[in-house]
């Protein structure tokens, strides 16, 4: 897990600059923060309400997303965008795993479809949502 956070908008490869920040921006407002509902892409489930979460940069390796009857995956990817919440309790319908090395996974509380998202037990004022595993819109 990196280290460190940067809330700007910019995708480190230079070619796919241009795309990123357009994708990014469509979803995000000049302060950052997200400008539509944020839902589940399995299910309708309401994730965050508008202008709930920052835009994030932190890179993270999540494991492919399953639902809670399936095995769990032992591959993944390392993302890099997401929405950080600071309080558990603005999210509107979402799940937490048991702790596994000192993370709970993010999922969906109505399919149970995940990860969507990670938690460190040692920072109590982050909560982070993949921008690539969630639906965005009104």
């Amino acid at each position: 897990m990196a280290e460190s956070e940067r809330t700007d908008l910019k995708s480190p490869d230079p070619d796919n600059q241009q795309t990123a920040s357009t994708k990014l921006g469509g979803i995000s407002d000049g302060d950052g923060k997200n400008k539509t509902s944020i839902y589940c892409q399995r299910c309708p489930s309401l994730v965050l309400s508008p202008h709930q979460a920052t835009l994030v940069k932190k890179e993270f390796f999540l494991p492919n997303m399953y639902q809670k009857s399936e095995r769990a995956p032992v591959e993944g990817v390392t993302l890099i965008d997401y929405w950080r919440v600071s309080d558990m309790l603005t999210f509107d319908n979402v799940g937490f795993s048991k702790t596994v090395d000192d993370i709970k996974y993010l999922i969906c509380a109505d399919c149970e479809v995940g990860p969507i998202g990670w938690h460190s037990v040692h920072d109590k004022k982050a909560y982070y949502i993949a921008v690539d595993r969630v639906k965005h819109g009104r």
